[in-house]
């Protein structure tokens, strides 16, 4: 089934016909109650449950809970109203609900689930509703849960719902957009399909970056559709070396996500380029290299390297900031990385790649 995306004016005239017949679990994020349209939908309805029990990159017992709170509550749909984080708790509930509950969801198989699943994202940039993916945590570990049954049904994009976005998560969602989309590019994976979403996302970005953080309602709009054509392009390719070498730094400075991820390509991004001869990808050289060229044609750049150069600027002036690691937690990133992750990455690194990768991102010479 085709997923239905509401921008249009009457989109909450619909968001209330769809609660009309439903007791549905909503999972809200800290921002929902700044939301004022979709909030006083929502709360018009007695039939719906709020749960907000949860921080962000939400632990596996807070999916437990809210399981819990699904079940007891008789609820038969699912609701995300928030970021990346309430977008992937309510995927793992809609999933884990019809389980066997006297078991390890994790460890039981994924079936069909009916369940409806609409999700009003209050950030871009995870893309989170345009994916099969979800990510939680357990005892200090990611978790992927990879299901066609994550994808929710329908989506309703607001761009008034991102003006209380503080300016730090502003930037950090919009860098996991980038980093999506340039991971997408460059992915082994990558089809014509992905392509096609990704430089559609990389123009959309880079043509709305300064109304964005102005808080716009067009940069907003713009922003939104990015985010999620960056999603389309990455459930297509999956993520590559800069999602598998983010993880841990985000678990032990507390950066946010996409702040992260790019933390990471805006340095992975050149080194694959001066080491085109550790190419995997069955395409060849040839196709890389004109991956990474297209990469700087959709900016609306002549080269590759003008474009590793735009990256590395739209990071600076984002002025985010750059970990400064001790030697044991530099140790602790290199075994962190995820393999997975690494096998969609055109270029191969083995383990001196990774290290010297880290130093380079994170600035240390030790």
């Amino acid at each position: 089934m085709e997923q239905i995306i509401l921008y249009e004016k009457n989109q909450y005239e619909k968001l209330d016909e769809w609660l009309s017949d439903k007791k549905t679990l909503v999972v809200c994020g800290s921002g929902y109650r700044y939301i004022n349209k979709a909030k006083s939908v929502i709360d018009s309805h007695r039939s719906t449950v709020l749960f907000d029990n949860f921080k962000p990159n939400p632990v596996y017992e807070s999916v437990l809970e809210g399981v819990d709170v699904f079940r007891k509550n008789k609820c038969d749909a699912v609701m995300a109203v928030g970021g990346g984080s309430a977008i992937d708790l309510a995927k793992c509930i809609r999933i884990f609900s019809t389980m066997q509950h006297d078991k390890n969801y994790l460890d039981q198989e994924i079936k069909k689930n009916d369940i409806p699943l609409l999700v009003i994202p209050t950030t871009a940039g995870t893309g989170s509703e345009a994916t099969r993916y979800a990510v939680i945590y357990k005892d200090g570990e990611k978790q992927s849960i990879t299901s066609e049954y994550c994808i929710p049904e329908i989506v309703l994009f607001d761009p008034d719902n991102l003006n209380s976005l503080p300016e730090y998560q502003r930037k950090a969602t919009m860098m996991d957009a980038f980093a999506h989309s340039l991971e997408s590019m460059w992915s082994i994976n990558s089809t014509e399909e992905s392509m096609e979403y990704a430089s559609e996302a990389l123009e959309l970005i880079k043509t709305n970056i300064y109304g964005y953080m102005e808080n716009t309602y067009e940069g907003n709009l713009y922003m939104l559709k990015a985010s999620n054509l960056a999603g389309k392009a990455i459930n297509i390719s999956q993520t590559t070396a800069g999602h598998a070498m983010c993880y841990k730094i985000t678990g032990l400075f507390g950066c946010a996500h996409g702040h992260a991820a790019m933390m990471c390509n805006r340095i992975l991004f050149p080194w694959m380029i001066e080491h085109m001869e550790k190419c995997v990808d069955e395409r060849g050289q040839e196709h890389l290299k004109n991956a990474f060229q297209k990469i700087g044609i959709v900016l609306g750049l002549h080269s590759a390297g003008e474009a590793v150069d735009y990256v590395e600027r739209v990071y600076s002036e984002l002025k985010l900031y750059i970990p400064n690691p001790n030697k044991d937690q530099l140790a602790v990133l290199c075994k962190s990385v995820n393999a997975d992750r690494l096998k969609n990455n055109p270029i191969m690194l083995d383990t001196e790649d990774i290290k010297i990768l880290y130093k380079k991102i994170l600035g240390v010479n030790y």
